[in-house]
């Protein structure tokens, strides 16, 4: 069973009479195509979902039937069609803080020479909603949509670290029993970012996610109560650790300030 899909599920009660199995199963047949393969056959999806196969053929042809799915008869497997990308426009496009937040992104990706992002929680990831990079930058392309992990990006760590204890609690367990090789080397990591946040209100990620890449990454708290996190980084030979840590890091939790009293 793939614990990212499991996570959620982990934290209902165990008879909550209002979930709609089927519906989670469905949508668990969805987020098996984010790990990574184009199109799958039952067979795979039924691997990643840990879902009986019999299940998952009736799921993939619901699907096809709605317009979520598309089949190949040629390759005898499935990809996401446009059902799921008008669905993910939507949330988008109507995302007001993305909205009012872009100029102030651009002007900080232009002042700093970096990538920032405004990015969301989906489970054991981080997506990108927005991303903006100085025109002339070619390198750390993220576009809307892409993927990070929580326990070694900036993005993720600062999420993890504005979280309710009991949430948080929950999150990391799943952490835990998806990285169970090398959960000790993450926990250290999720500790200096905690710590690092405690005292300076944001976190680092040098290196970890990508041997490469710095970043500095703040939680975004909107007035509705929604969590989000702003993130910025550079390949390491544009941006050293230490401009990270002194100047741009600081910088972008005063741009999450900023963002804040938009009032969205």
């Amino acid at each position: 069973m793939n614990e990212e899909l499991e996570t959620l599920k982990e934290t209902l009660p165990g008879k909550d009479r209002k979930f709609v199995e089927a519906l989670s199963r469905g949508l668990d047949v969805l987020r098996a195509f984010s790990q990574g393969a184009v199109v799958m056959g039952n067979q795979d999806i039924a691997r990643i979902t840990g879902l009986p196969k019999p299940t998952v053929s009736r799921m993939t042809y619901t699907l096809t039937k709605l317009g979520y799915l598309s089949y190949s008869p040629q390759l005898e497997k499935y990809q996401l069609d446009s059902g799921v990308l008008a669905l993910g426009y939507a949330y988008v496009s109507n995302l007001r803080v993305r909205q009012l937040a872009k100029p102030y992104l651009d002007e900080f990706a232009r002042t700093t020479n970096t990538s920032v992002g405004l990015t969301c929680r989906d489970r054991l990831s981080m997506i990108y909603v927005e991303n903006c990079r100085p025109a002339e930058t070619t390198s750390l392309r993220m576009d809307v949509g892409v993927r990070l992990p929580l326990a070694t990006t900036a993005a993720g760590r600062a999420y993890l670290a504005a979280m309710k204890e009991e949430e948080r609690s929950h999150v990391i367990a799943a952490l835990k029993d998806r990285h169970p090789e090398n959960w000790d080397e993450l926990e250290a990591g999720l500790a200096r970012s905690f710590d690092d946040y405690a005292t300076h209100g944001f976190c680092l990620s040098l290196g970890d996610w990508d041997r490469n890449v710095n970043a500095a990454g703040v939680p975004l708290f909107l007035q509705d109560g929604t969590l989000m996190a702003l993130t910025c980084g550079a390949p390491s030979y544009l941006v050293s650790e230490e401009k990270v840590k002194n100047q741009l890091a600081h910088q972008l939790a005063m741009l999450a300030r900023d963002v804040e009293r938009l009032g969205v």
